[in-house]
């Protein structure tokens, strides 16, 4: 079987030509997730997946088994082109199954957004503190825009000078938590990847809804799947083992942004708490891009490690 796999891969590199792809194609494995997947996703996916070929055709000489992750900024569109890529290579005779690491966060979604603002609010008074700002007028202003979700608002600033000493140190302390170990179980997904690369036929995998009571496992055969699409945030973060190919999705903050508000996967996409958790993504993001083998471009171009580092920067600078 392996043999012949590789053939297709083979004949693929010489000569590829995308196949048209259906409305109801699977996306991922994550309860409740379906998107459309418009042109840009398409040309996203088409790019990435020529490149993606003769890599592929390595990894799998070992054992005949390969990871290749799809990651980038919330909103970028790792769905459709981890479910496109998928679907070419099903199409092409290589099995490949679309696995969503949204489903290995430790907490719900509610509550790790409780706990993101419990960990920056905290941190943030105790900035106020060490800065000698911190007294009853201040602690009620902060009461008032907490309440009203202005806290993590740059532009408060203007009116409210001290609220600069607790932003400042509310975003240190989330960055040390977003995309962490503490945020997400890297150990239980590795421990997927792992059992699919030595071979294993059948492996319980983690659901994840949005609802309190949404979550239990599924066993999933594995026997006759060459490749596994990972798509995920943090599939090019480090922190775990096991992906041979990782794809990364390039856009600047304010397209990640935009994204995000047409996808209108969460009623709070748009406020200042999660304009500043998508900026601290990004940097994070931004800071592996060049451990990645496949960057693509918001235009479907293929990033060269120098080019995407050249943007990045130019995006810093506000070019």
């Amino acid at each position: 079987m392996l043999k012949d796999i590789l053939e297709k891969l083979e004949g693929a590199c010489a000569n590829w030509t995308p196949p048209e792809a259906p409305d109801d194609i699977p996306q991922g494995d994550m309860p409740g997730d379906g998107v459309w997947i418009g042109p840009q996703s398409m040309a996203k996916a088409r790019a990435a997946f020529q490149v993606l070929l003769p890599m592929l055709k390595e990894a799998l000489k070992g054992n005949g088994k390969a990871v290749v992750s799809v990651s980038g900024g919330s909103g970028t569109g790792k769905t459709c082109v981890a479910a496109l890529v998928a679907y070419y290579l099903n199409q092409l005779g290589v099995p490949a199954y679309t696995l969503s690491g949204d489903n290995y966060p430790k907490r719900m979604p509610e509550l790790n957004d409780a706990e993101r603002a419990r960990i920056f609010r905290l941190a943030g008074v105790r900035g106020m503190l060490a800065a000698g700002c911190y007294n009853g007028e201040n602690a009620r202003t902060l009461k008032r825009l907490q309440e009203e979700d202005l806290d993590s608002d740059p532009a408060q600033t203007g009116a409210h000078p001290w609220l600069a000493a607790y932003q400042a140190a509310g975003r240190e302390e989330l960055s040390r938590y977003l995309g962490t170990a503490e945020e997400q179980e890297y150990d239980q997904l590795e421990n997927v990847l792992t059992q699919f690369k030595a071979g294993r036929e059948k492996i319980w995998l983690k659901r994840m809804g949005r609802e309190d009571t949404a979550l239990w496992y599924e066993e999933k055969d594995f026997s006759g799947v060459s490749v596994l699409l990972l798509e995920w945030t943090h599939g090019n973060s480090g922190l775990f083992a096991g992906v041979d190919i990782p794809i990364f999705l390039y856009n600047t903050p304010a397209e990640t942004r935009e994204y995000r508000l047409a996808r209108g996967r969460d009623s709070n996409a748009d406020t200042a708490f999660i304009t500043m958790v998508i900026e601290l993504e990004q940097a994070k993001l931004e800071a592996r891009a060049q451990a990645a083998k496949i960057i693509v471009s918001k235009g479907a171009e293929i990033l060269s490690r120098e080019e995407c580092m050249a943007r990045i920067e130019a995006g810093r600078r506000g070019e």
